[in-house]
């Protein structure tokens, strides 16, 4: 059991961060009913799913009519603490199952929507994906190396972290509201405000001036060279962080690079940067232990 055993959440079946969303509070000890077409619906109950973003929790495969599909959703909503769908803007209100419908039936519901750019504006109706979503929302412009086109981190900023993760708080928020207060609400997320949120930390360092436009230019962004990955001789890598001065100092022991760097402004990229080679990975790793200056990456 979990802390959130005992609350019934209702998946309207989708892609991306509404399954991550569900599995999210399935792990918490939610009990998490995804409703899906027939023909998706299926498997060993006992073993647990290819696609483990469905792991932790039960199917229910609807009629092929979607008339009667949204009528098992509505009669579900009736016992439910929560439901979480991922259509575009105006889908669930055009088959019957929107939040006025589902609260008509339910009114301690909490009705959790997602869409990329919102349920209203210029982009509310336009198709997308993540990379466009974090791109809008400022963030892809700061990933990737100096002189370099930006770099998409494949989908984590926008579809989980700043997308399905961010729902999740926020259905929670609600259950614990609706906990107290014994009314429902709407949840409505964005892939694009969940970006931008993620990116407070960017914003005030701006703000701050520590912290520049200029892509590869800045602490964390590549633009130090104790913050980055470096090559190791057999072709694999290892990230460094030597952010804090005791652990830059143990960088510069293990680099050999004491004469060369100590006493520089850390925070220049130079000629001199370290240079894994030519030891491979272990080696690397027995000598330093991890958390302290590197760890592998593939």
């Amino acid at each position: 059991m979990g802390p959130l055993h005992g609350f019934k959440v209702i998946e309207v079946a989708g892609i991306g961060p509404g399954p991550f969303t569900a599995m999210m509070l399935a792990d918490m000890g939610a009990d998490v009913v995804r409703v899906d077409r027939a023909d998706r619906v299926g498997g060993d109950p006992s073993s647990p799913p290819v696609d483990v973003l469905y792991r932790g929790r039960r199917s229910i495969g609807g009629e092929p009519e979607v008339a009667r599909r949204c009528r098992v959703v509505l009669d579900l909503v009736e016992g439910a603490d929560a439901l979480i769908e991922g259509f575009r803007p105006g889908v669930t209100e055009r088959l019957g199952i929107g939040p006025d419908e589902c609260l008509a039936r339910n009114p301690k519901l909490v009705y959790s929507r997602m869409t990329g750019w919102g349920q209203d504006g210029p982009y509310a109706d336009t198709a997308g994906h993540d990379i466009n979503y974090i791109a809008l929302a400022g963030a892809l412009a700061h990933l990737g190396r100096a002189g370099e086109q930006p770099t998409p981190p494949i989908n984590l900023i926008g579809d989980f972290g700043g997308g399905g993760m961010l729902q999740a708080f926020g259905v929670v928020c609600a259950l614990l509201e609706a906990q107290r207060s014994g009314e429902g609400q709407v949840v409505d997320a964005a892939m694009v405000d969940g970006t931008a949120t993620l990116m407070t930390m960017m914003w005030a360092f701006t703000a701050m001036g520590v912290w520049t436009e200029d892509r590869g230019s800045n602490m964390l962004d590549t633009g130090s060279h104790f913050y980055d990955t470096y090559e190791t001789a057999d072709g694999k890598y290892v990230s460094i962080g030597s952010i804090e001065p005791q652990f830059y100092a143990e960088l510069l022991r293990l680099t050999g690079l004491e004469e060369h760097l100590a006493g520089r402004a850390r925070t220049c990229r130079s000629s001199s940067t370290p240079r894994s080679g030519p030891r491979s990975r272990r080696s690397w790793r027995r000598s330093s232990p991890p958390g302290r200056v590197t760890n592998g990456a593939r």
